[in-house]
C-alpha cells in the first residue's frame, strides 16, 4: 500500500517524455502550471553525448520531417536552438513521382518565399534538445520508471510504488497508449497490411537538400536528406513502405542485393547507393481514438492518432495537438478554470479532431490511389500530377498547408 508521504500532487501529470510529451510539459510549466513528466528512459541516457556520424551506422534510423509550424513551436519553447546544434538537414525541395507512369510534381521553398520546406531531424536529437530545456525548467521530471496504473480516483501509480495525483493527466505514451486503454477510450483502427523498412544510406550523388518520394503499386519509397557534422550531402534516411510480403522479402535480402534494389527503386536519381545501414521494419497501422478526452484525461500525439508515414506528418500532427492544448490551457488559467474543466477539454478535442481526421483521410486516399493499377486510373493520376505541377498557386497552397503556413 502506498504511504501518504509517497503521494505527490500536481496540476497536470504527463505520461510519456518523447518528442510530444516533453514539449507539452515544457510549455505548460512556462504557463505556470505545476507539472510532472513521467518517462521510462533515464535522463542520462537521453542526454548522453554521441560520436560524430562518419558512416551510415552512426545515424539513428528514426527521423522526423519537422514542418515550419512545428519549428516555430519548438523555437518558442527554446528547444530549436538545441536542434540546430545537433545533426539536422533542412530541405528546400520535394520531388514526388509515380514510378508506374509519367506523373511528377516538384515543390520548391523559393516559390513560397520560404527558406525551407522543413527540416529532417533524428528523433533522439529532438528529444535531447527538449530534455535540456526541461532540466532548466520547473517541470518535475520523473524518469527511469514506468506507470503501473491510472484511474481518476487513485491517480497515477508508478511501478516503484509512488503515486501522483493531478487534476489532469495527459497520455503522450505512444500508439499503444496504456492511459488510453485504462480510460476505456475506444479506437477506430485498421492494418495497412504494410511494413515500413527504414535505414540510412549513402549515395554517390548529393541529395541537393531535396526530399525524394517515388510511388509504386506496393507502396511509396522516400529518401530524406541528412547531413553529418561535416555537412556531407550524400547521406539519406529511407522509409520504404511496402505491402507486407514485399517488405519481408526486402528484409530477407543481403546488403548487396538490397542496395541494388534501392538503386532501381529510386530510378538512379541519387546515383549509386554505396552503403546501407542495418535495416528495421515496422508494421503500419492507422489508429484514431474516437475521443481524445475523458474525465480528467487528455490524449496527444500517437496516443490519439497514428497515420501512414507517406507524407511525414505524424510528428507534426502531434505538435499541432501540443499547440492547441497549450492555447486552451492558457485560456483556462487566464479565466481561473481548472485544467480538467470539461469545456476546456472539449474545445481541445473539437479543434484537433477534425484536422487530424482530414489529414488521415487524405493520406488514405493517396495510398489507395497509387495502389490501383487500372489503366484509366493510372492515366488520370499521372495527368493530375502533371496538371498540378503546372498550376503554381494551387500546388503552392498545398505545400503551405503541409508546412503549417496557413492558419
Amino acid at each position: 500500500m502506498t504511504s501518504k508521504a509517497a503521494t505527490r500532487r500536481f496540476d497536470i501529470v504527463i505520461v510519456g517524455g518523447g518528442m510530444i510529451g516533453s514539449a507539452l510539459a515544457l510549455g505548460l510549466s512556462r504557463q505556470g502550471w505545476h507539472v510532472a513528466l513521467v518517462e521510462g528512459a533515464r535522463r542520462d541516457a537521453v542526454l548522453a553525448a554521441r560520436e560524430p556520424a562518419l558512416t551510415v551506422d552512426d545515424f539513428e534510423p528514426r527521423v522526423s520531417a519537422i514542418s515550419l509550424a512545428s519549428e516555430r513551436l519548438l523555437d518558442e519553447l527554446g528547444a530549436w536552438t538545441g536542434v540546430l546544434e545537433s545533426r539536422h538537414c533542412s530541405y528546400r525541395e520535394m520531388v514526388v513521382w509515380d514510378g508506374d507512369g509519367t506523373g511528377r510534381i516538384q515543390f520548391d521553398a523559393a516559390e513560397l518565399h520560404a527558406r525551407a520546406l522543413g527540416t529532417i531531424v533524428e528523433n533522439r536529437d529532438l528529444v535531447r534538445a527538449l530534455f535540456r530545456e526541461l532540466l532548466a525548467s520547473d517541470v518535475a521530471l520523473i524518469d527511469g520508471v514506468r506507470v503501473r496504473s491510472w484511474s481518476r480516483a487513485q491517480g497515477v501509480e508508478l511501478e516503484d510504488g509512488r503515486r501522483l495525483m493531478a487534476r489532469l493527466v495527459i497520455g503522450a505514451d505512444g500508439a499503444n497508449s496504456r492511459l488510453r486503454q485504462w480510460a476505456g477510450l475506444p479506437t477506430r483502427e485498421w492494418d495497412y497490411d504494410q511494413q515500413a523498412v527504414v535505414c540510412t544510406v549513402q549515395t554517390t550523388r548529393s541529395h541537393r537538400h531535396t526530399a525524394w518520394q517515388r510511388f509504386s503499386l506496393t507502396g511509396p519509397l522516400a529518401f530524406l536528406p541528412l547531413l553529418n557534422e561535416s555537412s556531407d550531402e550524400h547521406f539519406c534516411s529511407i522509409v520504404w513502405s511496402q505491402d507486407t510480403p514485399e517488405a519481408r522479402r526486402l528484409m530477407a535480402l543481403g546488403d548487396e542485393a538490397f542496395r541494388q534494389e534501392l538503386e532501381q527503386a529510386i530510378e538512379g536519381e541519387l546515383g549509386a547507393v554505396t552503403q546501407v545501414s542495418r535495416r528495421f521494419a515496422f508494421p503500419l497501422r492507422q489508429r484514431h481514438a474516437k475521443d481524445y478526452v475523458a474525465d480528467g484525461l487528455a490524449l496527444v500525439g500517437d496516443a490519439a492518432h497514428t497515420i501512414h508515414p507517406l507524407a511525414g506528418q505524424g510528428a507534426n500532427l502531434g505538435y499541432g495537438d501540443v499547440r492547441v492544448l497549450l492555447e486552451e490551457l492558457a485560456r483556462a488559467m487566464a479565466q481561473g478554470l481548472a485544467p480538467d474543466d470539461e469545456l476546456v477539454l472539449a474545445r481541445y478535442q473539437r479543434r484537433r479532431k477534425g484536422e487530424n481526421l482530414a489529414m488521415m483521410a487524405a493520406m488514405e486516399g493517396f495510398k489507395q490511389l497509387f495502389a490501383r493499377d487500372e489503366l484509366p486510373l493510372r492515366w488520370l493520376r499521372n495527368a493530375g500530377m502533371r496538371w498540378l505541377d503546372r498550376l503554381g498557386p494551387v500546388k503552392n497552397r498545398i505545400a503551405a498547408e503541409a508546412m503549417g503556413l496557413v492558419d
